[in-house]
């Protein structure tokens, strides 16, 4: 009977390590990326390695709980600037909004930035992205405010490039600094009769897909103790 007793206070206990070590780790990906030892986190959350690993037995399934809910946050803004009437500021409103995120948290940078094997919620993001830029891209071709030559590729990998530099930005020039290199990126989008045309073929998606895959996550800062 005393062995019945327990097992419910057993399974809120592991629930509660659940939850601490979900807090925890964003806390250590925010600050350092995805690539942050995963025992710090766990010491974080006040539990052993063991108990990190018996919950999340692999990096990507960690990530995959903590970034699950936040990364919705992504694909309701994507919902919002497919929504828009004129397609250009649809565009502008979803990087910015996005930008916005990736100068908060390296852990989202990473995950919106790079390619991570195994997380199933980011594949999904991914894909919204994806399907929300060239829905974008397309609607601004028709109407004329966006270049004809530009491709959905294109735009994705210079947005990943400069993503990738937005922590050390705003670390260096301040919380804002990502603005005026955004509103650089994107004004070279827009069609004018003076624009020349882009120079060697454009990325393929799959091309796409082994450039993120190379640039990796962050690296967490290295201890001034070394």
């Amino acid at each position: 009977m005393a062995d019945d007793a327990a097992v419910p206070v057993r399974r809120r206990d592991a629930r509660r390590n659940r939850e601490l070590l979900v807090e925890a780790a964003h806390e250590v990906f925010t600050e350092q990326g995805l690539e942050a030892p995963l025992d710090v986190i766990a010491r974080r959350a006040g539990v052993g390695n063991a108990t990190l690993y018996r919950h999340f037995p692999s990096r990507a399934a960690l990530v995959d709980a903590v970034f699950r809910d936040p990364l919705t946050g992504t694909m309701a803004a994507g919902e919002q600037a497919r929504a828009a009437a004129d397609p250009w500021e649809g565009l502008v409103g979803y990087t910015e909004a996005v930008f916005a995120v990736l100068a908060t948290d390296r852990g989202t940078n990473d995950l919106m930035t790079t390619h991570l094997e195994g997380v199933e919620s980011l594949q999904a993001v991914h894909a919204h992205n994806r399907a929300t830029m060239e829905l974008l891209l397309r609607r601004g071709r028709d109407e004329g405010s966006i270049r004809a030559d530009v491709t959905t590729e294109d735009v994705l990998f210079a947005l990943a490039a400069l993503g990738r530099a937005v922590p050390s930005l705003t670390t260096a020039a301040g919380p804002e600094a990502w603005r005026r290199p955004l509103a650089l990126l994107l004004d070279g989008l827009r069609a004018s009769p003076a624009v020349a045309s882009l120079p060697s073929p454009a990325l393929t998606a799959d091309e796409l897909g082994d450039v993120l895959q190379g640039l990796g996550p962050h690296r967490p800062p290295r201890s001034s103790t070394g």
